[in-house]
């Protein structure tokens, strides 16, 4: 399988993000979108060891299903209505935690009725909290994840999104709970929606002081765009960046991947021996 890396210059830190963003199917996005750098004051090499995270149990019928497989029998079994919005979104929220997995997240679904905003909830091991890195921490990163599956024009992502998401870390689980000055707690939040972000989600982001990125993902679980805020840089994810691999399946035609940058080199995810329970 053949494929290239493309690569797009970093945007200077005083500068604000392009004001358009294409499909970003052929470039590397430097994850800087603040304006205002923060001076760092952890680092993830530092990090101790954490106590073992409770999930919190899962929502309803959810015990019933874990994933996109587990859910498409569920709803053939109960006849549940494969064009209602819970279907649509709980489905979605399975098709993002799928498409996570293949960049080291470790996500479990909590959304429900009294769920804060937070669709998914887990864990992501980046190169910085990675046992085989030359950072000798071994603490993943913990994620927050809202995931917002309709693309109607209607519903549209803003600004006012970014907000919600901020207001989920404090209604977050125990072990996933923190505030917007706890530099060092290793909590990330995303937002993930079907369509890019436009350029007010960015500016939002980028005046956030809580740690944060935007994931475009398809309702198929394709993933388009990865980004984040400076906030969520000193967390954790300083040195990594986001980029395209072309690639050509079986019978020659080119598909797009999404991929992590370590260090300005590529970074493939490889899944631990012994796979975490959630």
């Amino acid at each position: 399988m053949r494929s290239i890396l493309h690569h797009r210059p970093v945007w200077p830190k005083h500068l604000s993000p392009a004001p358009h963003v294409p499909r970003l199917s052929s470039h590397i996005y430097k994850p800087l979108l603040s304006h205002h750098a923060h001076p760092f004051s952890s680092s993830p090499s530092t990090l101790l060891s954490t106590p073992p995270l409770i999930y919190p149990d899962a929502p309803g019928s959810s015990s019933e299903h874990h994933d996109l497989a587990s859910y498409a029998a569920y709803a053939a079994r109960t006849g549940l209505d494969v064009t209602s919005k819970t279907y649509l979104g709980t489905r979605y929220e399975y098709a993002v935690a799928a498409a996570l997995s293949t960049l080291g997240f470790t996500l479990r679904r909590v959304g429900g009725r009294d769920d804060c905003g937070i669709d998914l909830i887990g864990t992501w091991m980046v190169p910085s909290s990675s046992p085989s890195s030359s950072s000798t921490a071994s603490n993943p990163l913990r994620v927050l994840v809202q995931c917002k599956a309709s693309a109607s024009q209607s519903t549209r992502i803003g600004p006012q999104h970014v907000r919600e998401l901020e207001g989920a870390f404090a209604g977050a689980p125990p072990g996933w709970r923190s505030s917007s000055s706890s530099r060092g707690s290793n909590v990330v939040g995303f937002l993930v929606a079907q369509k890019p972000a436009t350029k007010g989600v960015r500016d939002a982001l980028g005046r956030s002081r809580w740690p944060m990125g935007y994931v475009s993902c398809s309702q198929d679980g394709r993933l388009e765009q990865m980004l984040w805020n400076r906030r969520a840089e000193e967390e954790g994810l300083e040195g990594l960046g986001v980029g395209v691999r072309f690639c050509e399946d079986g019978e020659g035609r080119s598909e797009q991947r999404l991929v992590l940058t370590w260090k300005g080199k590529p970074y493939m995810f490889e899944p631990p021996s012994t796979s975490e329970s959630v």
